[in-house]
């Protein structure tokens, strides 16, 4: 084989497994590659789920993550990190000494705290250790408000629920460099998502709402922007080039099942795909 082949941008995806291929790792899989990335993957959790929501997860032993991990690390070299279940606190410490080592490497940390049909999958004691260890590393985390609210809550003080503002100025204050808050469950008519870092607010892009509910919306965004990253792309630049991606691969998303529907990671490969996604939505709302 000739020395002289570019390799292209190398990430490293930690997720747990989803069987429907909506969401976790095979998501992030589907994303990176038709980005022209090439993905490895770690799995940190196997779920029992189709697309109507998790029936149960078994996690992944943190040794073993670890081990996953760094096989792949000390073989080939990795432009980003994009994290998303992790599924116990053994896995957050072990995800966050593991990153730790490599600090020039961006971490992209999607906060996958419930499935999107609202199935559970992070207590709050694993949050209180996810806000100690591993938020003081991410580059880009990428709450929904829903999640942001979660991460950012003090107990002792707060009587009211959070602004998004709010919310990433505190988690900009644990270390974030970079708090991307997507507006999906806001009561707003269109969508709007909002950039921050320490200074304060960024950018905010405002989408129009598309009809249905989608499985893997989340995991495809952020692998998105891990994507964009490790092509050499600034954090603003990769979440405006990312949102785009997603909201496309939304809009032409199909229901394979008698749940949710799935993005459709390579729609710019299907001519008629938007007039189907839009009948089909349109059938199934």
């Amino acid at each position: 084989m000739s020395q002289d082949i570019i390799l292209p941008p190398i990430v490293l995806t930690l997720a747990g497994a989803d069987p429907t291929s909506g969401a976790g790792i095979q998501a992030d899989i589907l994303t990176l590659a038709s980005m022209g990335c090439h993905p490895l993957s770690v799995i940190t959790a196997i779920t029992v789920q189709d697309t109507r929501g998790v029936q149960d997860f078994m996690v992944i032993d943190d040794e073993w993550v670890l081990d996953q991990a760094r096989a792949v690390l000390e073989d080939m070299p990795v432009a980003a990190f994009k994290v998303g279940m992790i599924g116990s606190i053994d896995n957050v410490v072990a995800i966050a000494e593991l990153v730790a080592d490599y600090p020039d490497i961006p971490l992209i940390y999607d906060p996958v705290l419930a499935s999107g049909a609202g199935d559970e999958l992070a207590r709050e004691d694993m949050i209180h250790v996810l806000r100690d260890m591993l938020l003081p590393q991410v580059t880009v985390l990428t709450p929904n408000s829903i999640e942001a609210r979660r991460l950012a809550a003090n107990d002792a003080d707060d009587e009211e629920e959070l602004t998004v503002a709010d919310c990433a100025k505190r988690l900009t204050r644990l270390g974030c460099d970079y708090v991307f808050i997507t507006g999906t469950h806001e009561p707003s008519r269109d969508v709007e998502n909002r950039l921050y870092d320490l200074g304060g607010e960024i950018r905010v892009d405002t989408w129009p709402r598309l009809n249905g509910s989608f499985h893997g919306s989340g995991c495809t965004l952020a692998a998105a922007i891990a994507g964009l990253v490790a092509r050499g792309l600034a954090v603003p630049e990769a979440v405006k080039e990312a949102q785009d991606y997603t909201w496309q691969a939304l809009r032409y998303g199909f229901r394979p099942g008698m749940g949710q529907f799935i993005p459709d990671r390579l729609f710019w490969a299907n001519d008629d795909a938007g007039d189907d996604a839009d009948k089909e939505q349109d059938a199934n709302v």
